[in-house]
């Protein structure tokens, strides 16, 4: 960025964060045998089974904000390594149910105290993982992500910037 830049837009700085934490927990979790995909949607699962619930592939989706097919495709991969179990929902043939196995339990417990752990050591700059700013963070970025998105828009002549506009990033 030049000097006169007024320096990275929120959305990119939002990026490069959720990009290092990915690599991070991708790291951290390597050694269980999981990606950082995997591992969100293995503890989700356990925390949803706690609660008593025991979702489909869709509402697992929803809860991690993962495409559907990509959780289709994580949520194989994972019952190939024995992890968790795929069955069809009684009450909606078209639905799969997703339940973790003894060993994704274990596994899923394993990953769950080096994520936290992980967590305290992102998040110390901040105070740590139980600190006032951290908890103000997380009341911000639960305001940006509840907002929904718009329909996206045609492109067309009325979208289209001219070739002499100044470009910015967008993300």
């Amino acid at each position: 960025m030049g000097k006169g830049s007024p320096g990275p837009t929120p959305g990119f700085l939002v990026w490069r964060l959720a990009n290092k934490w990915r690599v991070a927990v991708d790291r951290a979790v390597a050694p269980l045998g999981l990606t950082h995909a995997q591992y969100s949607l293995v503890a989700s699962l356990h925390g949803m089974q706690r609660a008593g619930e025991r979702p489909s592939q869709r509402r697992l989706a929803d809860h991690t904000g993962l495409e559907a097919l990509y959780v289709s495709k994580l949520a194989r991969a994972l019952e190939s390594a024995g992890l968790i179990e795929r069955t069809r929902d009684p009450s909606d043939p078209r639905a799969v149910q997703l339940a973790l196995t003894e060993q994704g339990q274990a596994v899923t417990r394993q990953a769950v105290v080096v994520v936290q752990e992980l967590l305290q050591q992102l998040l110390e700059p901040l105070g740590g993982l139980d600190a006032p700013r951290t908890r103000a963070f997380t009341d911000e970025l639960t305001t940006l992500l509840d907002v929904p998105l718009a329909p996206s828009v045609p492109n067309d002549d009325t979208t289209q910037g001219s070739l002499n506009d100044e470009v910015k990033p967008l993300v």
